[in-house]
């Protein structure tokens, strides 16, 4: 039988991850306390919260960052096309592919730009020029960063202002070819008309992509997520859609926190 795209699409699980009962813990000391929660497909999904609330704790467990922290440990399930991630029988690197991060402050090699792109590619084996140029293209492409930059890729990438670096950094990922793009407070550190530029890139991003993003900028959660999470002292307090969180929470911690009375 025939399968229209749409009808395949109707097909597809709408969730990329589903959260269950998800403990993470420092040592002795446990910061995420039991969340479940599913993540859509090809949405993006805003952290929120105040400083030391999980948020981060929990956006590094996805991609297991977190097993580089002496001590680190996770209870529970992250199902990613029905595997636990957090089984010990998972290659960590492979996921790493699948399900890239972009951290808070811009992190290029100090290499080209065109060797920030191609160095984990050539690493695995891709060696073909005529294969890393197009990656290198539609990478910077899909990072709005090509046009700025095709007339220079040989050129370091530290000479790049603050936002491009991050959109840089961005292009990097998606070189991979990721499913699940995680980003933490990526424009915390840039200038208004850069976190523009950013907030523009990840909506545009969640056409081919699944994104989770952690944010302190109540507006920015506001104008670029689908869903909102918001991590109170290790819970998960409230997750539901974005629009529904900002104007009409259901739990008054929720409405404390977005309305500035702590934070």
């Amino acid at each position: 039988m025939d399968v229209t795209a749409q009808e395949y699409r109707e097909f597809q699980p709408e969730h990329i991850l589903t959260v269950k009962n998800l403990e993470i813990f420092y040592g002795e000391k446990r910061a995420v306390n039991g969340i479940s929660m599913d993540i859509g497909k090809n949405n993006v999904t805003a952290l929120i919260g105040p400083s030391g609330c999980g948020k981060s704790t929990f956006l590094r467990s996805i991609n297991r960052m977190n097993d580089l922290i002496p001590g680190a440990r996770a209870e529970g399930e992250i199902l990613y096309e029905d595997l636990n991630i957090l089984s010990d029988d998972i290659n960590v690197v492979a996921l790493r592919k699948e399900i890239g991060m972009v951290f808070q402050k811009p992190n290029p090699f100090p290499k080209s730009i065109y060797e920030n792109i191609t160095h984990a590619l050539k690493f695995a084996g891709m060696k073909k020029k005529s294969v890393l140029d197009e990656i290198v293209e539609e990478s910077l492409q899909k990072a709005a960063l090509w046009d700025e930059v095709k007339d220079r890729l040989h050129k370091s990438a530290l000479s790049l202002s603050g936002g491009q670096q991050q959109r840089l950094c961005i292009a990097r990922t998606i070189a991979m070819k990721p499913t699940v793009i995680l980003l933490d407070e990526p424009s915390s550190a840039l200038d208004p008309i850069s976190n523009a530029k950013v907030e523009d890139l990840i909506v545009d991003l969640k056409k081919d992509y699944s994104i989770i993003i952690v944010t302190h900028n109540m507006q920015q959660a506001s104008r670029i997520s689908d869903k909102t999470a918001f991590f109170l002292s290790g819970d998960l307090i409230e997750y539901d859609d974005t629009e529904k969180i900002f104007t009409n929470p259901s739990v008054q911690k929720t409405e404390e926190y977005i309305s500035g009375r702590f934070g």
